[in-house]
């Protein structure tokens, strides 16, 4: 039965013994340690929409605790490799591939696809009333579909985890290990070889890394958890201190090196660092996740964690919107007057995050009736289309829909219209692959 069927209390009460509660801990903790992070950096003024690590470069350094976002990946990791084991149980043989491809994706797409056509429309309406110009809009309209990257890369993790598992069974931390050299040769071709084109290989190869850790987890194997964060916190400051590598796990504005887009080995070993760090908590916060008051929030969260990250920009940009509309004065970034306010902003953004929620929480929850095996080329395709659709969307931004802005996605041209058109023609054809299957079936 779905989600909205249940209240957070229901589920929390029917949670069975052997779940992992630290696991939906770290998911929403990650998601929610992202959002403060946008709210926090996002330095906007009457010129536009910039950030404040790039205007405070001493704040950089809080990126080695706030860039969580390997965690995620990390904990994807753990949750597919269970998922997808399950499915092959109950399969008795026949493939699963594209039911897991559904399965995983149904409360990620559903609401992604919502929040492209809703945002498409505004965009489109501003374009057509000529709103969509100004310097604040114009940014606006570029910024609020940047973290679908986060979509695009957790979809290749999702399409990838059968191979890969099948890897980790034969090799175990040897895969990993492969994976690791494979991102290190990939930025030795990049800085020493000026090889073009070839950084781009890392946004698969960093994060399958980071999402194969989560397949040891699951396995029992992540067994020194100290050593590990050890050797991913020494191995990240000998790289910026001695490499090519900028101070900061995040991208900045003008930077010719990023550790993030395209990901490098130095951020490989900061996830390394960050997925040690959390394993050497996982006794503890297990023993307070028993506590009923403690784990429904954590359950009630994980239902409307995925909408929250989708609209929380759309959030903090509607707060900033209220204070012009009301005549008040915007603060230089990084003034006393500015950082004075930002209490006040955070908690109009989370209330208006909020609501937001409450409108469109009903597209996040699970569906109802069982797997069907299904077409698994034609669920690839789709998930191969939704991938390059957020991804190029992520990148073209919203603003020139009727002037068919482009933007480059790896080495090619994109433009927006196109980006979502492959989104929802690969939604489409992962939803639809199931009922391909039965129609076959039947004949």
């Amino acid at each position: 039965m779905g989600y909205a069927a249940h209240t957070a209390k229901d589920l929390a009460e029917a949670t069975p013994g052997s779940r992992d509660r630290y696991v939906d801990l770290l998911r929403v903790a990650s998601l929610g340690t992202v959002l403060l992070g946008h709210w926090l950096m996002a330095a906007v003024s009457s010129e536009g929409i910039g950030n404040l690590l790039a205007l405070v470069p001493a704040l950089q350094v809080l990126t080695w605790g706030l860039q969580i976002m390997p965690v995620f990946f990390f904990v994807g990791g753990f949750s597919h490799a269970l998922s997808y084991r399950s499915l092959a149980r109950r399969a008795d043989g026949r493939p699963v591939y594209a039911a897991f491809l559904r399965a995983r994706l149904q409360r990620l797409l559903r609401p992604t696809i919502v929040f492209v056509l809703v945002w498409t429309a505004g965009a489109l309406a501003l374009q057509l009333a000529g709103a969509g110009e100004g310097k604040l809009t114009g940014a606006a309209l570029r910024l609020v579909t940047q973290p679908l990257w986060f979509i695009g890369i957790y979809l290749a993790m999702v399409a990838f985890t059968p191979p890969l598992l099948k890897l980790h069974h034969r090799w175990g931390w040897g895969a990993f290990a492969a994976l690791a050299a494979a991102a290190a040769t990939v930025d030795v071709l990049r800085f020493a070889l000026a090889v073009p084109y070839v950084e781009f290989l890392n946004f698969a190869l960093v994060w399958l890394a980071v999402h194969q850790l989560g397949f040891l987890r699951a396995d029992g194997r992540i067994t020194r958890p100290a050593l590990l964060a050890a050797a991913g916190l020494a191995g990240a400051v000998l790289l910026v201190a001695c490499g090519p590598y900028p101070l900061s796990m995040v991208g900045m504005p003008g930077e010719k090196v990023s550790n993030m887009a395209p990901p490098t080995l130095a951020l490989l070993a900061h996830g390394t660092w960050l997925v040690g760090a959390v394993e050497l908590l996982r006794g503890p916060a297990a023993a307070l996740l028993a506590r009923p008051r403690v784990w429904r929030p954590v359950v009630a969260a994980n239902g409307i964690a995925m909408t929250a990250f989708l609209w929380h920009l759309t959030a903090m940009l509607a707060v900033y919107a209220a204070q012009l509309g009301l005549g008040l004065r915007l603060p230089e970034p990084a003034t006393a007057a500015w950082w004075a306010q930002v209490p006040v902003r955070l908690l109009a953004a989370a209330a208006l995050t909020g609501v937001l929620v409450a409108v469109f929480r009903r597209f996040e929850a699970p569906g109802r009736g069982r797997a069907e095996p299904g077409s698994g080329p034609r669920a690839a395709l789709g998930t191969t289309l939704c991938l390059l659709g957020v991804l190029g969307l992520s990148t073209t931004g919203l603003g020139g829909l009727l002037e068919g802005h482009s933007a480059t996605l790896i080495a090619l041209p994109v433009t927006a219209p196109a980006a979502i058109g492959m989104a929802l023609g690969g939604w489409l054809l992962v939803e639809r692959s199931a009922s391909a299957r039965r129609v076959r079936l039947r004949g």
